[in-house]
């Protein structure tokens, strides 16, 4: 008996790739490239042409600053890094500002005009506008958003032609409920039920319809008000100074070397600490005196409290954030690089707490304050994904963030004493999340308490360290500085603003 054996045909069959494959990767969308997306979209229409070269440098590595430790061996740590070719920051400022002409300086004299206004508000109008045409069903009942431009004739005109598209496409809207007999109020969403929730990975919150509203991407950008409802005085700071106690090692424009890494020194602590260069502008600016009082209100990692420490100039230093785990990296750089820091500083000297910077109620009782907000961290966030403002499940979180920074700069310009120095910081190139920020801190409290403030233009003082970094043009800056990302002196982004409490 013969047997007959039954073949299948041969179907070749095609399986998928680990997560982790290059074809995988490569189809796949991180945060960090929604972060280049979105400063894409936005800065190239804030900055221009310039933005090609501000990508480039924010996509590269950027450069450090070491300050020396007063703790350690110091004189051994300068010898080495001198060796290394660095060179004092001080020495630096000093001989620039020396080679400065009066007619260099003449150039500030007359202050600034700010030129920036229209092209936010330019984005903002047609961020709005293409957002609305986006949106499917969009509530006919919701009104169409406008930005406040004031008397601006430029201003205004971008404003009514975005308000006649936001009409026209309503009236089209409308038609088409007309004709629509039913709606099928079950396509929306619930996140809630069943697997629903997962679409929050996977849809843009600014599309995603669920038991909430609509939320607007352009939310973020309305916040930039051209209008002024509250006394302003900006005057010329003719105050900067790096104190002789403070030494900080940079190398010259062009040159990329690194830093050797920190070293133990004799007495226990680490020789000097690395941060990004354009870090030790906010605490200098502060301008702190000796005995004086100061408040690092969103200190953590701590690299700008530390850098105040070692002025050997406060007399208590405050440094406060949110999160436990935050103040802890607090106190584990303190403990690096603050000798017998627990039994000595700790106890007397320096205070770590634990609070929302919105919530401090020590009115009027500081000389100085520093304000380095959180923010979109625009480095990190082209850089990173560990730890990315622009995860899709940070959406709000992201677009909230001018309302809290507004929140803590507010609450922070109440605790100054009349008279007091308190300096705002991001590292964030958007005109949002800085000047907007700080117009409407300004405007909160004065409308709140009747607080003003005296602004300090710090464009004169700064500008002997134009070989070290690259400054965006003042009048592209309402009221504070702009340190941009550059090759040849990679520091930054880095904004400062500079005010006093009025008395």
């Amino acid at each position: 008996m013969l047997r007959t054996t039954c073949r299948l045909p041969f179907i070749p069959r095609r399986f998928r790739h680990a997560k982790t494959h290059w074809s995988e990767l490569k189809r796949k969308q991180f945060p960090k490239d929604r972060a280049l997306i979105s400063f894409d979209d936005f800065y190239s229409s804030v900055f221009g042409a310039r933005w090609k070269s501000l990508r480039i440098a924010l996509l590269c590595e950027h450069k450090y600053i070491a300050v020396v430790n007063q703790f350690g061996d110091t004189e051994e740590t300068i010898q080495k890094l001198q060796a290394d070719g660095a060179i004092n920051l001080r020495d630096i400022y000093h001989a620039q500002k020396t080679a400065l002409t009066n007619e260099d300086q003449q150039l500030f004299a007359g202050g600034k005009v700010f030129k920036l206004e229209d092209r936010v508000a330019a984005f903002y109008s047609n961020q709005q506008q293409t957002e609305t045409e986006t949106l499917y069903r969009a509530d006919p009942s919701a009104a169409p958003i406008t930005l406040d431009s004031g008397d601006d004739p430029t201003t205004r005109g971008i404003e009514s032609k975005a308000t006649e598209k936001a009409v026209d496409f309503k009236k089209s809207l409308d038609k088409s409920l007309k004709d629509d007999s039913e709606i099928d109020y079950q396509r929306l969403v619930d996140p809630t039920v069943g697997s629903a929730a997962a679409l929050h990975e996977f849809v843009p919150a600014t599309k995603l319809k669920g038991m909430e509203d609509y939320v607007f991407e352009s939310e973020h950008y309305k916040y930039y008000s051209n209008t002024t409802d509250f006394p302003l005085n900006i005057v010329m700071e003719d105050s900067f100074s790096i104190p002789e106690t403070l030494n900080l090692y940079t190398y010259e424009r062009g040159n990329v070397s690194t830093f050797q890494s920190p070293r133990k020194c004799s007495t226990g602590v680490l020789s000097h600490f690395l941060f990004d260069g354009a870090s030790c502008l906010p605490p200098l600016a502060l301008d702190v005196q000796p005995g004086e009082r100061v408040l690092d209100a969103c200190a953590a990692p701590g690299g700008k409290s530390l850098l105040l420490m070692q002025t050997l100039l406060p007399g208590t230093m405050v440094m406060n954030d949110q999160q436990e785990s935050r103040c802890n990296r607090i106190h584990r750089l303190m403990r690096q690089y603050l000798y017998d820091f627990d039994k000595k500083w700790k106890q007397k000297q320096c205070f770590i707490t634990q609070s929302d910077a919105r919530n401090l109620q020590e009115y009027s009782m500081y000389d100085r304050v520093l304000v380095d907000v959180p923010c979109t961290n625009d480095r990190h966030s082209v850089m990173e994904n560990d730890n990315n403002i622009f995860k899709p499940s940070r959406v709000k979180e992201r677009l909230r963030i001018p309302e809290l920074q507004a929140g803590i700069l507010s609450n922070c310009l109440k605790l100054l004493r009349p008279g007091g120095t308190l300096v705002y910081s991001t590292c964030s190139l958007s005109p949002v999340q800085n000047d907007g920020v700080v117009h409407m801190a300004l405007s909160n409290v004065f409308n709140e308490m009747g607080l003003t403030v005296t602004i300090k233009d710090l464009s004169l003082m700064l500008k002997p360290l134009e070989d070290i970094f690259k400054f965006a043009n003042p009048a592209t800056l309402k009221y504070g500085q702009l340190v941009l990302p550059f090759l040849p002196v990679n520091f930054g982004p880095m904004y400062i603003c500079k005010m006093v409490r009025n008395e």
